[in-house]
């Protein structure tokens, strides 16, 4: 072989690995290409899971909010009803006792003057006005107002005023009707006559 043939024969070899080299970019280009379609197709697929995972998520936080505001206005209404209740049933309770209160200052005024009456009949004045008082303590009726105790207006009534060395100013001198409350709810306030 001449080497004319050589360098045809090398030039031929250099041209099929310039070939070679040209179809293994090709494929490598075609595979990466291949390869690249096939992560974004799931990225595509990923995309969507995200965004469905996200909207269900904006919906079970939604209907969480609802049901924590249904909690919440449902023990509001609890609350409500139970103190409306407390309410109706101070104001039966007092609206009953304000019309048994004259009976009980009747007792107490007939005990005070049975200072002559047989003891029979001091005593069984007595029993009913215990009777009366037992009943009201057990509706939770407090009475106030007694000789000494502080003269209060939201509690008591003044209807005279006296001067006195022996009571302190702004107490109570005379009790003429006996005041009455449930709760904080005033019945009836205390009739009395104030020191000056």
């Amino acid at each position: 072989m001449n080497k004319e043939q050589e360098k045809a024969q090398e030039q031929e070899k250099e041209q099929e690995k310039e070939q070679e080299k040209k179809q293994e970019k090709k494929q490598e280009n075609e595979t990466a290409d291949a390869a690249q379609e096939k992560t974004d197709a799931p990225d595509t697929k990923n995309d969507n899971q995200n965004g469905e995972i996200e909207s269900l998520k904006k919906a079970l936080a939604e209907e969480k909010e609802k049901l924590l505001r249904t909690a919440a206005e449902y023990a509001n209404y609890r609350t409500r009803t139970e103190r409306e209740k407390a309410a109706v049933y101070a104001n039966a309770v007092s609206d009953t006792i304000s019309e048994i209160l004259p009976i009980a200052d009747n007792i107490d005024r007939a005990i005070e003057a049975s200072g002559n009456a047989p003891e029979e009949f001091r005593k069984g004045l007595e029993m009913i006005s215990n009777q009366i008082a037992k009943s009201l303590e057990k509706l939770n009726i407090t009475v106030f107002g007694e000789v000494g105790d502080r003269f209060d207006p939201e509690f008591h009534n003044a209807i005279s005023s006296i001067d006195s060395d022996e009571l302190d100013s702004d107490t109570i001198a005379v009790v003429y009707q006996k005041g009455y409350k449930i709760g904080d709810k005033i019945i009836r306030h205390a009739m009395v006559q104030t020191v000056n």
